[in-house]
């Protein structure tokens, strides 16, 4: 019997050791930069990495090396993968560099995004996502991409890279439009905004960018006209340039934990790459079927290639600044004829809908580590249950219903057990009399106990042990789930994804635990006994910087086990 309570001890001391982590981390981080210091610092770090082009590499019919510029990684030798080596060119100086000079902007709104594209490439410089505040009830919305402020420069480039150097509309480029502002309109399902370039010897590019109503992946399009007498050939790439400027470590702020920086998955991995990591800061390897990804709590960039095509993924660090890019294989269109490129970007929530029908796998980005096999199963449910009842606190009591009749015949054998212990409670307070002397003895004669009565004294932990991964998982889903950001639950409860602001539902968690407890037999040492009365209490001080959906979880689940133990008792009673 003395092993159910360990459980409890070991669970509360890992959890007190996580909040000391978090508390040390917070009280000796560097001091914040002002923004005007975090503004300056993202425009030194952006002219490093800002003029990189990538080189398309000449075409199967004319195989030639590509020399590296100074300074620069070794090219990928042409025979490899034809068309898919990403070279990048030297840094621009700070003073060249195109954020140095206005750029005319094109604005696009529709329904959930407000977008400035820039006619210098076709740059996408900012994205503001309309239907997800900044902070609840302000209006200040959720914003992507920026070149300035002290949030980092983030933007993302592509383009088309000419092969051999030729003349081509990278994001380095001047494109026209017909008009500065394009609207969805009501009723209007699609939006299309093009940008034109010509090399002026013949070769028309129309760079298509297509939003829909009520989406967040957007098309890009290029149709190339080559009205010239030569074949003209290009890759198509895109890169996202960022200031990862790291967030600040706190309890209270879930985006603490989750991952942020670039991403990519190769065809069959997902992988998170670590800008301090040697090997990351050197990634360069072809990809079928991939992406590459800007990542952030709740929301995330992402450039999805065609799936049939290998690209060559690389990603360039500086310091916390990286540039992670994807080139194509190189197209040739030949002489008075047309061809087309296309590439599939994404910027929004992580919503796993849209992330799914964008790119294979994309919705791994919503990101539950290592608990995904539980977790994702767990967000299936929540959200089936969240279109029955349209509120996602009352969709976590369910699914902690529906939990508890899954687990229902173990928790039942091991309730069983607890009742009987409870039971022999005088007879085990008589064998510590009489053998209080001799542990060795006590120890015997109580397993002869159990073993004439049929009880096993640890079947009690097992429901504790089977529903930590479930809890964990239960955490992993409410702390990256954007469908549950800023969702509220009823009453003083606003945001599942926070803390109780209030702290009433850890308050109710510390009532409904200990009477769990008085329901249960007592460890038959006094000091455990003592230190399990209280860890209700001490839990429930950890549980209040938890996410509230999570404590909501927990509580539900201990009064329905309270339920539970109670009917057992009162069967075993009437039984004997």
């Amino acid at each position: 019997m003395t092993t159910n309570p360990r459980v409890f001890l070991w669970l509360g001391l890992v959890l007190l050791a996580w909040l000391n982590f978090e508390t040390w981390t917070r009280d000796y981080a560097p001091a914040p930069k002002t923004q005007a210091e975090a503004a300056q610092e993202a425009a030194e770090r952006s002219a490093v990495l800002e003029g990189n082009v990538p080189q398309a590499a000449v075409p199967a019919a004319a195989p030639a090396p590509v020399a590296a510029a100074p300074g620069a990684a070794p090219a990928v030798g042409t025979d490899a993968v034809p068309g898919a080596d990403v070279v990048p060119q030297a840094g621009a100086p700070a003073a060249e560099a195109p954020a140095a000079a206005p750029a005319a902007i094109v604005h696009v709104e529709t329904d959930v995004l407000d977008v400035d594209i820039g006619l210098v490439g076709g740059e996408l410089r900012r994205a503001d996502l309309l239907a997800y505040p900044l902070v609840k009830g302000q209006s200040t919305p959720v914003r992507l991409f920026n070149r300035d402020g002290a949030q980092g420069f983030y933007v993302m480039q592509t383009g088309l890279a000419g092969a051999g150097g030729a003349a081509s509309p990278t994001h380095l480029e001047t494109f026209t439009a017909a008009a500065g502002e394009f609207r969805l309109a009501p009723g209007q399902n699609e939006l299309r905004v093009p940008l034109t370039w010509t090399d002026g010897h013949g070769v028309t590019v129309t760079k298509t960018f297509v939003f829909g109503r009520g989406r967040y992946n957007v098309a890009l399009e290029y149709s190339v006209r080559n009205d010239s007498d030569a074949p003209w050939s290009a890759a198509s790439y895109a890169q996202i340039l960022r200031d990862n400027v790291p967030v600040k470590r706190s309890m209270f702020s879930p985006d603490s934990y989750a991952f942020k920086g670039p991403a990519y998955y190769d065809g069959t991995k997902y992988q998170k790459l670590k800008l301090d990591d040697k090997d990351d800061q050197q990634l360069s390897l072809d990809v079928t079927g991939g992406w590459i990804a800007g990542m952030q709590h709740h929301f995330v960039t992402a450039v999805v290639p065609p799936l049939a095509d290998t690209d060559r993924v690389t990603l360039r660090a500086d310091g916390r600044q990286y540039l992670l890019s994807t080139i194509g294989p190189t197209r040739t269109v030949a002489p008075r004829s047309t061809g087309e490129f296309r590439d599939e970007l994404f910027m929004g929530p992580k919503l796993q809908a849209q992330l799914e029908t964008t790119g294979p796998e994309l919705e791994r980005v919503a990101d539950y580590g290592m608990l995904t096999p539980l977790a994702k199963p767990l967000f299936i449910l929540l959200k089936w249950l969240h279109k029955l009842v349209g509120n996602w606190g009352w969709a976590i009591v369910l699914a902690t219903c529906v939990l508890k009749i899954l687990f229902y015949p173990l928790s039942e054998k091991a309730g069983k057990s607890m009742a009987k212990m409870k039971t022999l409670a005088p007879r085990i307070k008589n064998l510590q009399e009489l053998y209080k002397d001799d542990r060795e003895k006590l120890g015997r004669a109580m397993m002869k106990m159990y073993q004439d009565e049929k009880i096993n004294p640890v079947a009690g932990c097992l429901p504790i042990l089977i529903q930590m991964p479930v809890f964990l998982a239960f955490y992993w889903v409410l702390l990256e789930s954007v469908e549950m950001r800023q969702a509220p639950f009823m009453l003083w409860i606003n945001d599942l994804s926070t803390r109780d602001p209030f702290f009433v539902l850890p308050a109710i968690m510390a009532a409904a635990m200990f009477g769990q407890y008085k329901l249960n037999p007592a460890p038959p040492d006094p000091v455990q006994a003592k230190v399990f009365m209280i860890m209700p209490f001490a839990m429930s001080v950890m549980f209040a910087f938890f996410p509230a959906g999570l404590v909501l979880y927990w509580v539900t689940n201990t009064l329905l086990s309270i339920a539970q133990q109670w009917n057992i008792n009162r069967r075993i009673a009437r039984a004997g």
